[in-house]
């Protein structure tokens, strides 16, 4: 019986160390060289990701791999949905524990499906999965750099998003793949080798915001974290079987929905001035919480 158990474990950190072990060393190389002092431009790198390489890993992904539009589609509606419902369920929380509800909104639904979920969800599911996953990226960041900051701001926010990169390598992505557009070979080789910078850096530069935050009120920060990821996981699974989804789909739609709390939703509470110390506190909880949740879903989905 024993020898059973052990050879059980072993298989599951066959599969899930390669899932796990390099979102976690990527991270962890940004908060040690955070930690250690040595000089690291988070602007920079951040303006880079979101202006260079989040772009073309967009366009590069969704124009590059055989995925019917039929299927990009209904990740789309699915998203759509998951989000709706994330809203409801976040400000039914909200209420109850009688708090501002532009503070805590954002943070607990918008997940961080970028610097982790796509990552965790190339290493699960191969190409498709990570298909399907800008899929629900792109469409949580449509909602996210415009309802999301109206939210928080409390003001039409039209300009930032006419300045949003993103918004535009989405619809670049739509219009190539709807007109049955498709870039020449040197240039769809360029925007895969930019987009492949996109996932470590934004992973080390996660690394680097976590040793960045200073964490107060930890209490409700762990309440809400805590929030987060179950309002995430059950969301994620109602939809998924709602509309019948299985195999990489299913399991791409509950990984992203049940990422912790995304590290925009700091940057957007700090300049807005919406309780920025209790939404860092929600970062990090939710992130170190989600490092134990995570192998959990792994099994689940795979």
């Amino acid at each position: 019986m024993r020898h059973h158990i052990t050879v059980e474990t072993g298989l599951m950190l066959q599969t899930l160390l390669p899932i796990t072990g390099p979102v976690m060393v990527c991270v962890l190389v940004g908060f040690i060289w955070k930690k250690c002092k040595v000089p690291y431009d988070t602007d920079m790198v951040s303006r880079l990701v979101m202006c260079v390489g989040a772009p073309c890993l967009v366009v590069s992904a969704m124009t590059g791999a055989a995925v019917s539009r039929s299927v990009i589609e209904e990740m789309f509606g699915v998203t759509l949905v998951m989000i709706m419902a994330t809203l409801l369920l976040a400000a039914i929380v909200i209420a109850l524990a009688r708090q501002p509800l532009r503070a805590y909104l954002g943070p607990l639904v918008f997940p961080n499906a970028g610097n982790m979920g796509l990552p965790v969800c190339m290493f699960a599911f191969g190409e498709k999965g990570l298909v399907l996953a800008i899929a629900v990226f792109m469409m949580l960041s449509l909602v996210h750099f415009t309802l999301g900051i109206a939210l928080v701001s409390g003001r039409s926010v039209f300009q930032e998003m006419v300045r949003n990169p993103i918004i535009y390598s989405i619809c670049a992505a739509l219009v190539m793949i709807y007109g049955d557009i498709s870039l020449p070979k040197w240039g769809q080789n360029t925007v895969a080798l930019l987009g492949d910078m996109t996932i470590p850096l934004m992973l080390i530069t996660l690394g680097v915001s976590l040793a960045n935050m200073q964490v107060n009120q930890l209490g409700k920060s762990a309440v809400f974290a805590v929030a987060r990821l179950t309002i995430g996981v059950t969301v994620g699974w109602g939809v998924a079987t709602g509309f019948g989804l299985s195999g990489v789909a299913k399991g791409v739609v509950i990984l992203q929905s049940a990422m912790p709390v995304a590290v925009f939703n700091y940057l957007f509470a700090v300049r807005y001035g919406r309780e920025p110390q209790v939404v860092a506190g929600m970062v990090v909880v939710s992130t170190l919480l989600s490092f134990i949740l995570l192998p959990l879903l792994l099994v689940y989905v795979i």
